[in-house]
């Protein structure tokens, strides 16, 4: 029986999101699954993949949030490799880049890759790759936490799966993008699919396990519950309740700045602040 792929976990500094990115080990090369937001980060991924001295044949991507594609220039370091992802990670991606370089330049500087890199070989969903003794299947979920989100299973005896932010570890998250009765949709498609024993590689923390679905259920809900109660006549003040609503739920400030960059866009979604506007 063929050794089951060894799995490399790197995550990111704070100042790029913690976010992590994966390489996958067969006998003779290196999948990524993702890459990193910034140059340093993305640069140290890279001699990750030196020293494992394996070529790098396939990057995969789980979804279009720049954390996830940013670094994949300084990644492919001049290679000529395939970045799988389906056509609806491709889309986005190439139109929400322009927006992402007005505002990721001035938060990060030279840290924000000047060159990028995109997606370049699409795939249907259900559709399956193999590289070596490894071989994957792309789940296209469509709109989900991100616009477009498409996690990845390895296939094999032990289940596993790389879901990308279908599931945060614990941390705040982001839901600006709006699209979370979607998400909420998702997680229950997810969890349904797989079985009790599968271990879920995630974007920003983790391994999890499928008892993770639950937990990010229960933040989603109680991000918008605690918008929709929230007194939009005063938007400060609005802020500052839904805020403190969602620590309780989680009291840590991990990626707490993710769920702030979400409130007043959420708000907006539901008609919250245009209608407390002055007339």
């Amino acid at each position: 029986m063929a050794e089951r792929p060894a799995i490399h976990r790197f995550t990111s500094s704070a100042e790029g999101a913690l976010v992590n990115a994966y390489l996958v080990e067969t006998s003779d090369s290196l999948v990524a699954v993702d890459s990193m937001l910034t140059v340093s980060d993305s640069r140290a991924l890279r001699r990750s993949v030196e020293r494992l001295a394996k070529p790098l044949v396939a990057v995969l991507l789980t979804q279009s949030h720049p954390d996830h594609y940013g670094g994949l220039t300084e990644l492919l370091a001049g290679e000529d490799v395939p970045v799988f992802a389906p056509q609806g990670v491709i889309d986005v991606i190439a139109r929400d880049d322009p927006i992402k370089e007005q505002i990721l330049r001035p938060m990060f500087g030279d840290e924000w890759p000047a060159q990028r890199s995109f997606p370049n070989t699409p795939i249907r969903d259900g559709e399956s790759v193999s590289f070596g003794d490894a071989t994957f299947t792309v789940v296209d979920l469509g709109p989900s936490e991100s616009p477009h989100d498409s996690p990845w299973i390895l296939e094999g005896d032990e289940p596993t799966v790389f879901l990308g932010d279908q599931i945060y570890g614990h941390t705040h998250c982001y839901l600006a993008d709006g699209f979370y009765k979607e998400w909420l949709a998702n997680i229950e498609t997810l969890r349904a699919r797989f079985a009790h024993d599968t271990v879920l590689h995630i974007g920003h923390g983790g391994p999890v396990g499928i008892a993770g679905f639950d937990w990010q259920r229960a933040y989603i809900n109680t991000f918008i519950e605690a918008i929709e109660q929230a007194d939009w006549s005063d938007p400060t003040m609005a802020h500052a309740a839904v805020v403190a609503r969602v620590k309780e739920y989680l009291p840590g400030d991990q990626l707490q700045f993710l769920m702030e960059l979400s409130v007043e866009p959420v708000a907006g979604q539901l008609g919250l602040m245009r209608a407390n506007r002055p007339q």
